[in-house]
């Protein structure tokens, strides 16, 4: 198949997920078309399946705001047209479902007919989408989409509360390669950051509000008064400033370390004891599930789609919202029994497999199969 991937290209969830798919799927033989407007990051090594299109946004003096979605549905247009492209598949909502529409109309008139699937990741529904601004764009491009996907059960409820969708939701969940998180940790590594064998956290996000990462250096606080432990921070975001101040200011500073946003995320893993999480929301938490690959349990909330994946005393820990002295707790817990922790630590990377790259992304084939077929009906033009 010749596929058309549209999706962010940063180190947000959504984006992980489509360029990994991507990438499997050229594996497998397919045609991949990644369209956007910087080549995605975990987008390396040379793949001869694998085509990058930059969308190019000009800019003139009349516009205050770029029309990136109109860039983006032209550029659409243009690939799929020269490049014999047979469906798109968009990441994200906002704007690729309505950029999509758009391109679909236009190659209409050309008689191509282009089937468009959306995945929905999270934000796009439980956050911007639900805004007046946006809402009547997003609930007619969602209904619009040959297919809708969610990444979690939570999140196919809260679209469904949320807007008025006429079609079926299928839930394909995110997943994990989970031979690439099975790294045996570089020693040298961990003597560094944990010189006295202490034990090693980690939090890694894109340091917004949502993600409570002030709540990571409460919990931290905590735990490193009872046990000795050292917290690394891994990502960047608008509140990073902000923590850094806030870690400035407790007992536990000298214990901290700030990564900065890192691509080799097994590396880093492969040397932890424990994740935290402590969102306010996650559609699915496809961070924590990269821990549990690499067998590190997680101290996560209970909101969202996290209970699909961490479950409470097996693979981990699970705690109400901003319950910062239940986290620490927990964390101390499963430090003082290593017996427990042990047996912990191999149910994350049992339930984990569950999630494995090699049982989803069969499931989007198959999907795009269906949608094709449903579709072939449809006049194209050669």
């Amino acid at each position: 198949m010749n596929i058309g991937i549209v999706c962010y290209p940063t180190f947000g969830g959504s984006g992980v997920l489509a360029t990994e798919l991507g990438k499997a799927l050229a594996e497998k033989g397919h045609n991949i078309h990644f369209i956007t407007y910087q080549q995605p990051v975990r987008l390396g090594a040379f793949h001869a399946n694998i085509f990058y299109h930059e969308v190019s946004v000009p800019t003139y003096p009349l516009f205050d705001y770029p029309p990136y979605e109109t860039a983006l549905a032209s550029t659409m247009v243009d690939v799929i047209i020269n490049n014999d492209v047979e469906l798109l598949h968009v990441h994200y909502a906002i704007p690729h479902a309505s950029a999509a529409y758009m391109a679909k109309q236009i190659l209409a008139k050309e008689g191509i007919h282009i089937p468009v699937i959306t995945t929905l990741h999270g934000t796009d529904i439980t956050l911007v989408g639900k805004d007046k601004t946006y809402s009547p764009v997003v609930t007619f491009s969602m209904n619009e989409s040959a297919a809708l996907t969610a990444v979690s059960n939570n999140l196919r409820d809260e679209t469904y509360n949320n807007f008025k969708i006429d079609k079926d939701i299928d839930v394909i969940y995110n997943f994990v390669d989970a031979k690439r998180f099975n790294k045996k940790p570089v020693t040298p590594f961990r003597q560094i950051i944990a010189p006295n064998n202490e034990r090693i956290l980690l939090h890694a996000s894109n340091f917004r509000k949502v993600k409570r990462v002030n709540d990571v250096v409460h919990v931290f606080e905590k735990v490193n008064k009872v046990i000795a432990s050292k917290l690394l921070l891994v990502g960047d975001g608008p509140d990073r400033s902000y923590i850094e101040g806030l870690c400035r200011k407790t007992d536990a500073h000298a214990d901290i370390r700030f990564l900065g946003r890192q691509e080799q995320m097994e590396d880093i893993l492969a040397i932890s004891d424990l994740f935290i999480l402590p969102s306010e929301y996650e559609s699915f938490g496809l961070v924590a599930l990269e821990a549990m690959a690499a067998e590190v349990p997680v101290i996560s909330t209970n909101a969202g789609g996290l209970p699909e994946i961490n479950i409470n005393g097996i693979t981990g820990m699970l705690s109400d919202v901003g319950d910062v002295d239940q986290m620490s707790k927990n964390i101390i817990d499963i430090f003082s029994d290593e017996k427990a922790f042990q047996i912990m630590k191999k149910n994350a990377l049992k339930q984990a497999l569950k999630f494995d790259i090699d049982k989803i992304v069969p499931q989007y084939e198959n999907l795009y199969k269906r949608v094709l077929e449903e579709n072939k009906h449809l006049t194209i033009k050669k």
